[in-house]
């Protein structure tokens, strides 16, 4: 339980880390921010900022939580979304980057107007703009409140409000730049506190024999959670189908949306200095998510031998928690409170740029100026956390696992958004019309079939409704001509060429991730 010095250092944490957050947002004396300045830092994000940014925005309490809580349910093969994501980073480095980055973009939409038109880009704004409230925010905000009051006993209301304050203190005046450099200090507090959970909980299932022993001896009585690949007859199954989460198109069609072409993650890549640069931060970020099984899923598999009787799975990871002595418990407190607000003001910042310069300037035209652009994007930071906390409760407090709902709920729309993308990025005879019929195909698709077969794992779901939407995206294109666009992208003016560097890394992280694999399949 907290004592004194636990909440002295998160004080300490809260203080310093919107300290820091005021000083990175200073602007020069007489200079007037500017839209670019505010929503991509300026374009200026080292690669080392835009690695830890990554994860920083990606590991927050519905992967802390909600991921170390199917560990104590499923075991380690829930970390395929962790390994496998270290993949789909470095697709997006070397075939979507490049791409995004040469358009100068703000945001993915405007890349879609840019190929199509501003039907096409308005859909995909709300279609964003709802997702991240209803979903993302949402979930963030209530597990991390979940979370304080297992620790605290603070009311969850109140935690709620909590983190959506300490969110907008560092964020609404720094925009992506306060976001990204607070982030690096955000994932050293995550990872080490992660770790700090996973090693004190080893030492004392081998009592005191060391954190090894303690591996040896949970790998022993449980042996099925460290079962990478799910047999047929695991309760889990649905959700993990067994060899299909590696080989089925549904993780990557899942990755490809969330890593490629999702506003909040690839905003810090479009705020690189250069290409380079940007892939340099995103090899970084693959890195880092080799070592996130160690962080979040372990710490829920130790729980399932020290605590095997809990009201809802995630539970775990506040329930480890607390087996930390005082001091330490304070610091890995506010690693997770790290982790939560950093995901929030990522997440709050990237509905802001959607919002401002998707739907409010086109409102308003292009005359718009910089002020007003930056003061309705910081309104809307403010108005987009005070619905997702009013309606975070109603709307997730029956859920057992967070993490499976954001997991199956996000795939009604991601299939047709990838489709949507993909066509965009390669395919030259795709129109306006065709991907908008993929998109509402994907959304109606998902819906009828799981109606229809409840017991489809979504990963099998999510591959049936890409291909129906693939073949409705060319069924329209062929019926309404089928003949190159006028907007279409020249890809021979693009440069996919990486490093020798990039290169060698990335064999590095298939070499790893081919010896997981075939050693706990």
């Amino acid at each position: 339980m907290f004592v004194a010095l636990d909440w002295i250092i998160v004080g300490i944490y809260c203080v310093g880390i919107i300290s820091l957050a005021t000083y990175i947002s200073r602007k020069k004396s007489g200079t007037e921010r500017s839209a670019e300045d505010y929503f991509l830092a300026g374009r200026s994000l080292p690669w080392w900022a835009i690695g830890a940014s990554l994860i920083a925005a990606n590991i927050s309490a519905e992967q802390i939580i909600g991921m170390s809580g199917q560990g104590f349910v499923v075991g380690m093969a829930i970390a395929v979304w962790e390994l496998t994501a270290a993949i789909a980073l470095i697709v997006m480095a070397k075939f979507f980057l490049p791409l995004f980055l040469e358009k100068k973009i703000y945001t993915m939409p405007q890349f879609l107007e840019q190929r199509f038109d501003k039907r096409v880009s308005l859909v995909l704004s709300f279609f964003w703009l709802i997702v991240y409230i209803f979903i993302n925010l949402t979930s963030v905000l209530w597990l991390g409140s979940l979370a304080i009051n297992a620790l605290t006993g603070l009311d969850l209301f109140y935690g709620l409000i909590i983190l959506a304050f300490f969110s907008l203190a560092y964020s609404l005046s720094g925009g992506l730049k306060a976001v990204a450099m607070t982030d690096v200090v955000q994932v050293v507090l995550l990872i080490f506190g992660g770790l700090a959970v996973s090693f004190i909980a080893l030492n004392i299932i081998s009592e005191s024999s060391g954190v090894f022993e303690g591996l040896r001896i949970v790998m022993n009585e449980m042996p099925e959670k460290f079962d990478m690949v799910l047999s047929k007859d695991n309760p889990s199954y649905k959700d993990l189908p067994g060899i299909w989460i590696l080989l089925g198109l549904g993780v990557w069609i899942g990755h490809f949306f969330y890593w490629g072409f999702n506003q909040y993650i690839t905003q810090r890549a479009l705020g690189a200095k250069n290409i380079k640069e940007a892939q340099k931060g995103v090899m970084f970020a693959a890195y880092l998510k080799l070592l996130m099984p160690i962080v979040i899923v372990l710490p829920g598999i130790c729980a399932a031998i020290l605590f095997p009787v809990l009201e809802k799975s995630d539970q775990a990871y506040p329930t480890m928690m607390s087996l930390l002595p005082s001091g330490l418990l304070g610091l890995t407190f506010a690693a997770l409170i790290a982790a939560i607000v950093s995901s929030l003001a990522s997440m709050s910042n990237s509905i802001s740029t959607i919002f401002t310069m998707d739907i409010y300037r086109y409102i308003k035209g292009n005359e718009v100026s910089q002020f007003n652009l930056i003061k309705v994007g910081r309104i809307t930071v403010v108005v987009s956390l005070i619905i997702a906390a009013l309606i975070a409760k109603p709307l997730l407090g029956s859920f057992e696992s967070i993490f499976q709902y954001i997991q199956n709920f996000t795939g009604y729309f991601s299939p047709g958004i990838v489709v949507i993308f993909l066509v965009a990025l390669f395919w030259k005879k795709a129109t306006s019309l065709s991907v908008l019929i993929a998109a509402l195909i994907s959304l109606f698709g998902s819906i009828l079939i799981s109606i229809q077969f409840p017991e489809l794992p979504f990963i099998h779901r999510m591959t049936i409704v890409f291909a129906l939407s693939a073949v409705g995206c060319w069924l329209t294109s062929f019926l309404q001509g089928y003949k190159n666009q006028e907007k279409a992208i020249n890809l021979n003016n693009i440069n996919f060429s990486t490093s020798r560097a990039f290169n060698i890394n990335t064999l590095i992280v298939v070499v790893v991730l081919v010896i997981i694999y075939t050693t706990f399949a």
